[in-house]
């Protein structure tokens, strides 16, 4: 990534809204880019990829999607939970999504193929959070049962 690419992607935010809609903004000009559109319901989760080429966001209609920066456009709608996602983490490569949801699991994701890798299972509440480690060799998640798992 050159320094031109790099400030811009931390000249930008981005945010999802109950509107169902999400905003890419530029924080110096405080407005907002685009705004990406497709979903059934409320925008949950929100994360830009390290290298700031993608987006992944987690929504009540169970559906996660995979977005382009540069144009907007939906490249992935990632499917296979029963209630809302309300988190979603890239892992530093972008090769992998780890996210959480209201239906108790967490799932894992090659962000490539649109495929999950595994769900899962343990949590006696909804999975609130996700985060993978620095190595991407493990993640943390946390759960209103009140644990966090690694």
């Amino acid at each position: 990534m050159t320094s031109n690419e790099k400030r811009r992607t931390c000249q930008r935010l981005v945010s999802g809204s109950r509107d169902k809609t999400i905003k890419i903004w530029d924080t110096v000009l405080g407005r907002y880019l685009y705004i990406l559109q497709g979903y059934n319901s409320l925008v949950r989760s929100v994360v830009f990829s390290l290298d700031g080429q993608r987006l992944a966001s987690g929504s009540g209609d169970s559906t996660i999607k995979i977005w382009d920066t540069a144009s907007g456009r939906c490249l992935e709608t990632l499917q296979g939970y029963s209630g809302t996602v309300y988190s979603v983490a890239f892992s530093r490569d972008g090769q992998r999504l780890v996210s959480g949801s209201f239906d108790d699991t967490v799932k894992i994701w090659d962000t490539m193929s649109g495929h999950f890798l595994e769900t899962l299972q343990g949590y006696n509440g909804s999975v609130y959070s996700v985060a993978f480690s620095y190595d991407v060799q493990r993640f943390a998640s946390g759960s209103r049962d009140d644990t966090v798992k690694i």
